[in-house]
C-alpha cells in the first residue's frame, strides 16, 4: 500500500500540482520562529534540544495515526500517505518555473526571465546573461529536486521499510529543512565560540540528506553519460563550497554533458565558482533535459521500490 500511495501521489504531483503548497506549509517558518524564539541562547545544547522537541514529537504521532488508521482499514493510511506525500513533494510547481524561465529567455523577455530567476533563488539575477541564467537555473532545479522530491520520497521508503508509516519520514525529513532553513545565522546573544544554536540543526539536515545525494548521483550516472558522470563526481564535487551539493551539481553534470558552476553576478557582487561537468556550455535546450533527467531519475527509483515490494510479497 505505501508503493501505490507512493505513486499515486507522484503522478497526481506530476499531473496536478499543488500550487497553494507555500500556504499548507506556511506554518512552518512560525514553527521553526517559536522554537528559535524560546530556546536560543546561542549554545548548541540549546539547539539540539529544540531540534528534537521540535521533531519527534510530531513523528510520534504521525506513525501513532499511521498504525491507527491501518488498523481501522488499509485504505485509511493510504488516504493519509498521499496526502502528506501530496503536500511534501513539490518539485512540478519548479519544474513550472523552469519551463517559464525557458520560455521567457527564448523569446528574448530576459528582463522577465531575471525577474523569475531572482525570486527563485532569493538574489539579484539582473546582471546575468542568457548561459548564466540557464546555468543557474538548472543549478536550482537540481537543489530543489533534491528537498522536494527524493529526499522525500528516500525518506519516505525508509520509513515504510521499517515499519513506521512513510508519512512520518516525509514529515520529519520536511521538518529537518525548514528547521535548518529557519534557523541559520540566527544566534542568540550569549553564543560561545562556534558552539552556535543551529549548528544541529544543519547536522541533522546534512545527515539526512547525505544518502539522498548520493543514490540521486548514482542514479543520475545509469540514466545519463556513466563514465562523466563518475568522473566528475570524483574530481570536482570537493572543489565546490558546499561538498554535498558539489556532488549534485557535478554528477548532474556529467550526466547533462554541460558545464555548470563558473563565476557569477550574484547581488552585485561578483561570485567566484569553480567549474563543473566537462561537455560544453548550458545551452537553453539543457533545462528541459535537465526536468526529463529528474524525472527519469524519479522513474527507476519507483521501479526499485515496485522490486522491492514484489520481492517482500513473494517472501
Amino acid at each position: 500500500m505505501s508503493l501505490f500511495s507512493l505513486i499515486a501521489a507522484t503522478l497526481l504531483e506530476y499531473f496536478q500540482p499543488l500550487f497553494m503548497r507555500k500556504h499548507l506549509c506556511g506554518w512552518l517558518p512560525g514553527y521553526a520562529d517559536f522554537f528559535r524564539h524560546h530556546f536560543n541562547a546561542g549554545e548548541y545544547g540549546h539547539g539540539k534540544f529544540a531540534w528534537l522537541l521540535a521533531v519527534l514529537p510530531l513523528i510520534f504521532c504521525l506513525v501513532w495515526l499511521s498504525r491507527w488508521l491501518g488498523d481501522s482499514h488499509p485504505v485509511f493510511a493510504w488516504a493519509l500517505n498521499v496526502l502528506v506525500l501530496y503536500a511534501s513533494l513539490g518539485f512540478s510547481q519548479f519544474s513550472r518555473i523552469l519551463d517559464a524561465i525557458q520560455r521567457a529567455v527564448q523569446g528574448g523577455k530576459m528582463g522577465e526571465a531575471r525577474d523569475l530567476l531572482s525570486k527563485w533563488c532569493g538574489k539579484s539575477c539582473h546582471e546575468l546573461d542568457a548561459d548564466e541564467i540557464v546555468r543557474l537555473a538548472v543549478e536550482q532545479a537540481l537543489l530543489a529536486a533534491l528537498q522536494h522530491l527524493f529526499g522525500v520520497v528516500l525518506w519516505f521508503a525508509l520509513f515504510s521499510l521499517l515499519g513506521l508509516g512513510g508519512a512520518a519520514g516525509a514529515l520529519g525529513y520536511c521538518l529537518a529543512i525548514g528547521l535548518s532553513a529557519g534557523w541559520a545565522g540566527k544566534t542568540g546573544e550569549d553564543e560561545i565560540g562556534a558552539e552556535t544554536f543551529d549548528r544541529f540543526a544543519q547536522l541533522m539536515l546534512y545527515l539526512l540528506e547525505w544518502l539522498p545525494i548520493r543514490l540521486t548521483a548514482a542514479t543520475f550516472a545509469l540514466v545519463g553519460n556513466f563514465e562523466d558522470t563518475a568522473y566528475c563526481w570524483r574530481s570536482q564535487a570537493a572543489t565546490w563550497a558546499d561538498r554535498e551539493k558539489g556532488i549534485l551539481l557535478a554528477s548532474a553534470a556529467g550526466a547533462l554533458g554541460v558545464r555548470l558552476g563558473l563565476p557569477l553576478m550574484l547581488d552585485g557582487k561578483m561570485l567566484q565558482r569553480p567549474e563543473l561537468g566537462i561537455g560544453g556550455k548550458a545551452e537553453l535546450s539543457t533545462l528541459g533535459n535537465t526536468t526529463r533527467l529528474i524525472w527519469r531519475t524519479t522513474i527507476v527509483w519507483l521501479f526499485v521500490l515496485l522490486l522491492l515490494a514484489l520481492a517482500g510479497l513473494l517472501g
